[in-house]
């Protein structure tokens, strides 16, 4: 039997964050993580773009965008602080076709709401000066973003719990959750853990712990999978971009497009598109989980999003399928670019909370039940914003 003050299932960038956070403010209590995996940051952390965002997407007043700026501030001062390194790099968002300026505008007015500093639209000499290759006819010139790997940020998060006394468990997925008297019961692969509080930041299965936690309760929401597939751009092309480079969106969509991405090591991805996946963890396309596409495909919410959404659905299955679909979204904003350029890549699963009206979940769900703490919906900019993410987390199960 392990004992703790604060029990937190899932060793994402978010778990990590939050049990940081708590030995932080209260470095006296007793902080435990458990991970099913065997090691840490295995699935949405270390596997997707490696950019610290500027909170430019997110509806003014969201979690996301309030998390996103003050996350931001507090993840460079944490890696300054770590030697965690990051690249500020710049970003810019293009318009290729004149019925891309509504959005681009909407962007724009999004992100001075949001109080992001330097943005400014461009026109095509200013995008050539910033990226010779892009083609465009305007753009959103964003300077505050940059490149990180967010594995490395885990790591370093993993270090300052031991050291502040936390212990994380590996290999120890949660079976079962049960109460006793004022306390929870969590049966891991190998031991029982015994907790006044329970932080659930378990990613892709956080409905599922939820569920296990609270049997009695409803929840109006339920995670489908996402699949992001990138393309790597070869060694002796990927100097054709300098740093970021992201197509207009629209934003009744939480997915921001494929995009060219200059990583922290150096390489060049684009990506991702967003395909429904046939397992939470189906990484591949012939990855199949019976329980997981049931949970999925049956669901009221998906099949009224499924209805409302069903072209664009198609054309990115069809882009999952077809390397010249996706080459044809690269070489729409890149210049010097040929099939044989471009090879398979990464692949990451996006959490995506769907509620049963049919709507895309576009901010943080974080609910609150008892001396439980569910965190239903953290997709992007969860990476970005995570160390504050974690703090309001560790405010909410502090509170008593």
């Amino acid at each position: 039997m392990e004992n703790s003050d604060f029990l937190v299932i899932g060793a994402g960038i978010v778990g990590l964050a939050t049990a940081y956070q708590i030995l932080r403010k209260n470095p006296n209590s007793k902080v435990i993580v458990l991970e099913k995996e065997n090691d840490i940051a295995k699935h949405q952390t270390s596997r997707n773009s490696g950019v610290i965002h500027s909170g430019l997407y997110y509806k003014p007043n969201s979690y996301k965008a309030k998390m996103a700026l003050e996350g931001r501030k507090d993840l460079i001062e944490f890696c300054d602080q770590f030697n965690v390194a990051h690249k500020k790099c710049g970003k810019i968002i293009v318009a290729t076709k004149e019925k891309h300026f509504p959005g681009l505008i909407e962007l724009e007015k999004r992100g001075k709401a949001n109080n992001i500093e330097g943005l400014e639209i461009i026109g095509k000499e200013r995008i050539k000066e910033i990226e010779p290759n892009v083609k465009a006819i305007k753009a959103l010139f964003v300077p505050n973003c940059e490149i990180i790997d967010f594995l490395e940020v885990a790591r370093k998060l993993k270090s300052g719990i031991e050291k502040l006394g936390g212990r994380v468990f590996l290999n120890q997925r949660a079976n079962h959750i049960r109460t006793d008297n004022d306390q929870l019961l969590v049966v891991g692969e190998t031991n029982i853990f015994k907790t006044k509080n329970l932080i659930n930041c378990a990613g892709l299965y956080s409905d599922r712990i939820a569920k296990m936690a609270m049997p009695n309760e409803k929840i109006n929401l339920k995670i489908v999978p996402f699949r992001g597939e990138y393309y790597e751009i070869k060694e002796a092309k990927k100097d054709l971009v300098k740093a970021l480079v992201y197509p207009t969106i629209d934003t009744r969509f939480p997915f921001l497009g494929v995009h060219l991405t200059r990583m922290i090591n150096g390489k060049l991805e684009a990506g991702p598109n967003a395909v429904p996946a046939f397992a939470r963890e189906g990484y591949k396309k012939t990855d199949f989980n019976i329980k997981d596409v049931a949970d999925s495909f049956l669901y009221s919410g998906f099949i009224k999003v499924g209805f409302k959404f069903w072209k664009m659905g198609l054309f990115e299955m069809y882009r999952s399928l077809n390397k010249r679909a996706f080459f044809n979204s690269i070489s729409e904003i890149l210049d010097g670019i040929e099939m044989k350029d471009i090879i398979p890549g990464n692949c990451g699963i996006r959490a995506q909370a769907i509620d049963k009206s049919g709507k895309l979940v576009d901010d943080f769900a974080i609910i609150k039940k008892d001396n439980m703490v569910h965190v239903l919906n953290a997709p992007s900019p969860a990476a970005t914003a995570c160390l504050s993410i974690g703090k309001y987390i560790s405010e909410i199960a502090m509170k008593k």
